[in-house]
């Protein structure tokens, strides 16, 4: 057979493959509002930059008429391409072929590019669209799943996977996601859930939407299992390509560096926070100040709003930031916002990203919730972690609050104090009624003794200068001064080693 028919041959099998489940299946999908795999991986990488592998791989399945179905790419699309010009891995699940449903041979194309990913150094972009495990196939889906939880695990920390949820993905195919370092949602579109609607029907007797059950409000709300929430497909996209451009490709390397740019003038560190320590402010206006062109990209936005969390750059280089956020429950650390936090932390550390902490928090909350479990993770991924950290208390910093949040005791390797600063072992108003107990109940005014007994703690104990005195801050310092001083710390901080006792690994409070 001359070449050319070959050639020929291998554009009509490649024309048949790429149609994906046919075109009634396509149309189907476009109805539904969403784009093929293909067209996904194409909008999100950089033009003619997409390289696809195992488009000829078939499932060998024989069971229940398999033999005789022929499923294109076995229903998911494999390949590398560039974003802004640096080497990724991608993979998308193709709804249009047997519902993106994972078999054997599914399995295996995103093995191999997951363990691609790991070799070469190269973050991983998982696209889901899935009606979960092949049925069809029984125990040999499951195992494929099982093979990818366990890449997905030893790829932790050491490449950055993203997970984007653009379809179903539902039973044990969720576990792949929870295990990554970052979820994408979109409106309407995405859905995750591990036990469906018409299960919990028949179970339960309830009704409940897809919607209601596992929608990307609900996950990005309520369960915090998502972590970017957009209203189009192409507004993920776009959220994705932001987050690449302030993460390093692996463990082994920094962030990308940019041009310096000032922050934008039209914020004043000096007139965001109030006087009142009883007075919110927005503590992402506080960033805006410290952070080059005022920008700044959050990551959790819209779950545990108490704590904000997300990168910057300072001098070009990203910095993660970890804020109390005073406008929302006062800040207070509790449950939610302790494991957001401490999520945070160990990715910035894992990825050789400067930490700088925002202080602001009466303290914690939910005792009967576990808040101590909870709070440790903060306090164990703080004290593990080796990267340059920087702390800065801008109001109050009570109780254990002030130790979890980056304080010198952690380790942090600069603490700075505004003059306004209250640190102490509880606010001045319940530590006056505990220490004065006795003086305020047997006073003639109980009100005037305890505004005295109160403002007498408060120049005694609740400012920085007693801890600026022990060594616990390194200075007190004008909140004009805070991007300057910070930018000298991570360069004084970049070549920190840290040596730490040899172990298999540590036992966080999981």
């Amino acid at each position: 057979m001359p070449l050319k028919r070959k050639i020929q041959e291998l554009q009509k099998k490649r024309e048949v493959i790429l149609k994906g489940g046919g075109d009634a299946a396509l149309e189907k999908q476009a109805a539904m509002g969403k784009l093929t795999a293909r067209q996904r991986i194409i909008a999100m990488l950089d033009p003619d930059t997409f390289n696809e592998y195992d488009l000829f791989v078939e499932h060998d399945a024989k069971d229940f008429d398999m033999d005789k179905k022929s499923l294109a790419g076995d229903g998911v699309v494999i390949g590398t391409g560039t974003v802004y010009g640096a080497p990724i891995c991608i993979f998308a699940q193709d709804f249009t072929v047997a519902g993106g449903s994972l078999g054997s041979a599914h399995a295996r194309k995103i093995v191999k590019i997951m363990e691609h990913a790991l070799k070469m150094k190269m973050p991983l972009i998982g696209i889901n669209d899935s009606g979960g495990a092949r049925i069809q196939e029984g125990v040999s889906s499951l195992a494929g799943y099982g093979e990818i939880f366990f890449r997905n695990t030893i790829s932790s920390g050491v490449i950055p996977q993203i997970s984007v949820i653009l379809g179903p993905c539902a039973g044990g195919a969720v576990y792949s996601p929870a295990l990554t370092d970052f979820v994408f949602v979109v409106d309407k579109i995405s859905k995750m859930f591990i036990t469906g609607p018409e299960v919990i029907k028949t179970v339960l007797g309830e009704e409940i939407s897809m919607e209601d059950l596992g929608g990307a409000r609900v996950h990005s709300e309520i369960t915090g299992n998502a972590h970017f929430y957009a209203t189009s497909e192409e507004e993920c996209f776009e959220q994705i390509k932001k987050l690449i451009t302030f993460i390093p490709w692996s463990n082994l390397k920094k962030a990308k560096k940019f041009p310096p740019k000032e922050p934008n003038p039209e914020y004043d560190i000096e007139k965001i926070v109030p006087g009142d320590p009883t007075q919110p402010y927005d503590v992402r206006d506080v960033i805006r100040c410290i952070v080059d062109d005022s920008d700044f990209f959050e990551v959790q936005e819209m779950w545990a709003e108490n704590i904000v969390i997300g990168f910057g750059r300072m001098k070009g280089e990203t910095v993660g930031f970890v804020c109390n956020q005073p406008i929302v429950l006062a800040g207070v650390l509790d449950v939610d916002s302790s494991d957001k936090a401490a999520r945070f932390i160990r990715f910035c550390d894992a990825f050789n990203i400067p930490i700088v902490t925002l202080v602001d928090l009466p303290g914690v909350d939910q005792e009967h919730a576990g808040v101590i479990r909870h709070g440790a993770k903060v306090l164990y991924a703080y004290s593990e972690a080796t990267v340059p950290k920087m702390t800065v208390i801008i109001r109050k910093a009570y109780g254990g609050g002030y130790i979890a949040m980056a304080s010198r005791h952690l380790r942090a390797d600069f603490v700075f104090a505004w003059p306004g600063a209250e640190i102490a072992v509880m606010g001045p108003e319940g530590a006056a009624n505990i220490i004065f107990r006795k003086e305020i109940a047997t006073a003639e005014d109980p009100d005037k003794v305890r505004k005295q007994k109160v403002k007498e703690y408060k120049d005694k104990f609740a400012n920085p200068y007693v801890a600026a005195a022990k060594g616990y801050i390194d200075s007190v310092i004008e909140p004009k001064e805070t991007r300057k001083l910070l930018l000298h710390a991570i360069e004084v901080a970049g070549n920190k080693a840290v040596y730490l006792p040899q172990k298999k690994h540590g036992i966080p409070p999981f």
